[in-house]
């Protein structure tokens, strides 16, 4: 133990859930620089701007210089957000950033003007788990631990609602809560999933909120942040579980950022096991441009065709007229309309 020590945390980021720590926490000095590996920092500076973490049950609370947390080491690829990798080594005393607020930590590679430099943390230490019985030699921790293992064979059977979108921010979390609470109200026992993007409780919780029996999301199969290798056996994952545990009647599926996104939501678009179970698709856009090219990408690479438009090229009637008189594909609004978009949605299912 010479070369750890006990360290008292202040928060501890929701993307850590999986590693099963508590406050108090031994820290040693050898730092596995691999993503899924929990560290404990100390935060350097304050922010005026995107300066919360979700905390492991899912609030939003402050980060203050000084504070200490554990945060996981990911990478992160946004494009409305700051994007970052995994340091090829660190040690105690080297800085980090956070990437998101789900806890993220990583080396950021380009800021958003809009978010202000990310914070910065003093790396205190990998953060040790400890084996219940036999030899107490601490092991890194990581979000794997309790994680659920990931899998090849797809046994779910439920038919999905894909609630895809252009870009992030493009109206996803709001269209996939409407939908959700719609077939909920309906008498439906409803899953939710979000398969794509990197780790955030908040989406799955809007979920939950909205009348989920249950929602998971890839963090749950011990991933960070999705790629193309690993979103499969981790999206097989989810969908078997939430299968086995709930029996929902359906589920509605979000993935996360874009459809030519970082994060291998072509992947999943591709996969014949998952798109047999698609029985609607549900689109978001914030424009004419972001609608007709998502469309055309869609048709012509996957073979698929949106069921239904929502996002901000819905919030008035001149986007809404181009998608349903340019493209022939119904347009709803998701904050507006709910109602109708969910109606569209429950004749696909019905179908």
């Amino acid at each position: 133990m010479m070369n750890s020590r006990r360290v008292h945390l202040d928060r501890i980021a929701s993307a850590v859930r999986h590693a099963g720590i508590g406050r108090d926490v031994i820290v040693g000095r050898e730092v596995r620089c691999e993503e899924g590996y929990v560290l404990a920092v100390r935060i350097l500076n304050d922010k005026r701007t995107y300066n919360t973490l979700e905390s492991v049950d899912g609030r939003l609370v402050p980060l203050r210089a000084g504070d200490v947390m554990a945060g996981v080491l990911g990478t992160r690829r946004a494009l409305r957000g700051y994007a970052g990798v995994v340091p090829e080594s660190l040690e105690p005393g080297e800085t980090v950033n956070v990437l998101n607020l789900g806890g993220v930590l990583g080396r950021c590679t380009a800021a958003n003007r809009d978010l202000g430099p990310p914070f910065e943390a003093e790396v205190l230490g990998a953060v040790l788990t400890f084996p219940p019985l036999g030899d107490r030699v601490g092991r890194p921790a990581h979000i794997r631990d309790r994680a659920l293992a990931p899998e090849e064979a797809l046994r779910c059977t439920v038919p999905l609602v894909l609630v895809a979108g252009t870009c992030m921010n493009s109206g996803k979390t709001v269209a996939a809560s409407e939908i959700v609470r719609g077939l909920a109200r309906s008498g439906l026992r409803v899953g939710g999933a979000k398969l794509t993007g990197v780790s955030l409780r908040r989406d799955s919780l809007a979920m939950m909120d909205s009348g989920a029996v249950l929602a998971l999301t890839f963090n749950d199969a011990g991933v960070v942040s999705t790629r193309e290798e690993e979103v499969l056996p981790a999206a097989r994952a989810l969908l078997n579980e939430l299968q086995a545990r709930c029996s929902p009647d359906v589920i509605v599926a979000e993935l996360g950022d874009g459809i030519l996104g970082e994060y291998g939501v072509q992947a999943l678009l591709a996969d014949p096991g998952l798109r047999s179970l698609a029985r609607a698709l549900v689109l978001c856009a914030p424009d004419q441009v972001g609608a007709w090219g998502a469309t055309r990408i869609l048709e012509e690479q996957y073979g698929l065709r949106p069921t239904v438009f929502a996002g901000p090229v819905t919030d008035n009637d001149v986007g809404t007229a181009f998608v349903t008189g340019r493209l022939g594909i119904p347009a709803w609004n998701a904050r507006h309309d709910p109602e109708r978009l969910v109606a569209v949605v429950r004749e696909a299912l019905d179908g």
